[in-house]
């Protein structure tokens, strides 16, 4: 592993060496990450570092473009493929900026837009008072029912029809349950706005097959390309041809300027991996130790947020175990489990300690974990939780934690030998 970083730079040759050991002996339940695989890190450091380029194919602000102008074509037909979609641009570095490209494309100063609350569910680059974004458009915010804790499509559609935004953004980043893409459309249509669905965290589970796609609904589809893509750290978007244009237009020059041709070249690959069988199984059990680890948490006593979940992400309300999800996410980390703490909906408490923690799936189900191994994690979730300050118990669980997955290798052997 590293081989020449070895040689000219041993103090972060010995922090990314120490990474991939936490990372093996690590239980990683963060519903945003994924593992990689070693063709993404391949392509993600590949020669393609070297070239700068700007534009669009045939139309490059460089010389020297032909080889890259081959790797975009391709990747835009395969995302187009793998998600039946009229057009995609896959030069946004990330599923935020994703979501800055979709601005640029149709948004002016002032503009009114409606999306779901960051505390129920919604992402930051949704209109968060503390994003940029919130000074530059009019954000106005839908939320879930009290009682149900799912999307109130009730009041999505009074507010829609109150307000008459130009815009309507759904999805999120701990929203458990299905959308219906169908009914927001149709809401969105009737008072004249364009329909945004930002899929990152669902975009694996989409392109599987294996839950419904936003992609015949929506005017625009913003996604990451990791979290349940299992992709490197890059996003795309993808669009109806009547907005194509506009949407190049609003990635470049509207938002960005030379794109990452390393990343593009990884994400091309996750585009044609992703049609697998081999994936496609992957996210089937995803959504079945999703269920698992509900259900699990659920009958040791644990309060889950909208009673199960349809993804990859579980909801975890703490407060009938007694603790706050700061404590609850710290004493997990000492035990080699790590998941984030996190507001649930119409949580009294502050962000920073928070009634709830998001737990995710996705890289305990590519590491080859399922319902038996679910099992154990909840029962050592359980125990944490009954005493998350005693030394003695945290151990017990570290050395559990460790032997089971132990059994599930990060990688295959030899991976990163020199």
């Amino acid at each position: 592993m590293l081989k020449y970083t070895h040689k000219s730079d041993l103090e972060i040759y010995e922090i990314v060496a120490d990474e991939l050991k936490r990372q093996e002996h690590n239980i990683e339940m963060i519903a945003s990450e994924s593992t990689a695989s070693l063709e993404i890190m391949e392509l993600s450091g590949s020669i393609f570092t070297n070239k700068t380029l700007e534009g669009y194919p045939g139309a490059r602000f460089q010389a020297g473009s032909h080889e890259a102008d081959r790797l975009e074509i391709l990747g835009i037909e395969r995302a187009k493929q793998l998600f039946g979609a009229e057009h995609a641009n896959i030069q946004v570095y990330s599923g935020s900026s994703a979501n800055y490209g979709v601005y640029a494309a149709i948004l002016n100063p002032g503009d009114k837009v409606m999306s779901m609350r960051l505390d129920q569910g919604g992402h930051l680059t949704h209109g968060s008072p503390v994003n940029f974004l919130s000074k530059v458009y009019e954000y106005h915010f839908y939320g879930v029912n009290e009682k149900t804790e799912m999307i109130d499509y009730e009041e999505l559609e009074k507010k829609a029809e109150e307000i008459r935004p130009k815009l309507i953004i759904t999805g999120g980043s701990s929203y458990p349950r299905l959308i219906d893409y169908e009914r927001i459309s149709r809401i969105a249509k009737s008072v004249g706005a364009y329909f945004m669905v930002d899929m990152a965290h669902v975009s694996g589970l989409v392109a599987a097959g294996v839950i419904p796609s936003p992609v015949p609904h929506a005017d625009f589809v913003s996604s990451s390309t990791t979290k349940t893509l299992c992709g490197p750290r890059s996003g795309f978007i993808l669009c109806k041809k009547e907005h194509a244009k506009a949407i190049d237009k609003g990635v470049f020059p509207g938002s960005i300027g030379s794109m990452h041709l390393t990343t593009m070249a990884a994400k091309s690959w996750v585009f044609k991996h992703a049609a697998s069988d081999e994936f496609k199984n992957i996210m089937r059990q995803v959504l079945a130790n999703g269920k698992a680890l509900a259900e699990e948490l659920a009958s040791r006593g644990f309060r889950i947020v909208s009673g199960t979940t349809d993804n990859h992400i579980v909801m975890v309300d703490l407060r009938s175990k007694g603790i706050s999800g700061k404590v609850f996410q710290n004493a997990l980390d000492r035990v080699g489990i790590t998941v984030n703490k996190n507001q649930i909906p119409f949580d009294p408490a502050s962000p920073f300690v928070t009634s709830g923690v998001r737990i995710g799936v996705t890289s305990i189900t590519q590491r080859g974990l399922k319902e038996a191994e679910i099992k154990i994690i909840a029962d050592i979730m359980d125990r944490v939780a009954s005493a998350p300050e005693d030394e003695t118990n945290i151990m017990s669980c570290k050395k559990d934690a460790e032997n089971l997955i132990l059994n599930f290798p990060l990688y295959p052997a030899g991976s990163f030998e020199d």
